[in-house]
């Protein structure tokens, strides 16, 4: 292999802040923190294992209905016609 050509890995620190959960493994994170000596960089996680609803069985309501809205505004026409044969 030649040398010089790959990144440096450094021990880094998933943290899902929901269920306090941390996973260590190697990637270059953006800050830092010191745990029993040892220097990690941290990457922190909106969703892991610990805290998705498909694995946890807890249901979660996430309101999109603005995100509905739009997209009907946006191309709700559009869908209306494809239903209508043009003669």
């Amino acid at each position: 292999m030649k040398e010089g050509i790959h990144p440096k890995v450094y021990p880094v620190l998933f943290v899902d802040g929901a269920h306090e959960w941390t996973g260590v493994s190697t990637y270059k994170g953006n800050t830092t923190r010191t745990i029993d000596g040892v220097e990690y960089q941290v990457v922190n996680v909106d969703i892991s294992a610990f805290s998705h609803p498909f694995y946890t069985g807890q249901k979660r309501l996430v309101d999109t209905a603005g995100r509905v809205e739009k997209f009907m505004r946006r191309y709700g026409q559009q869908m209306a016609n494809q239903g209508k044969k043009q003669p």
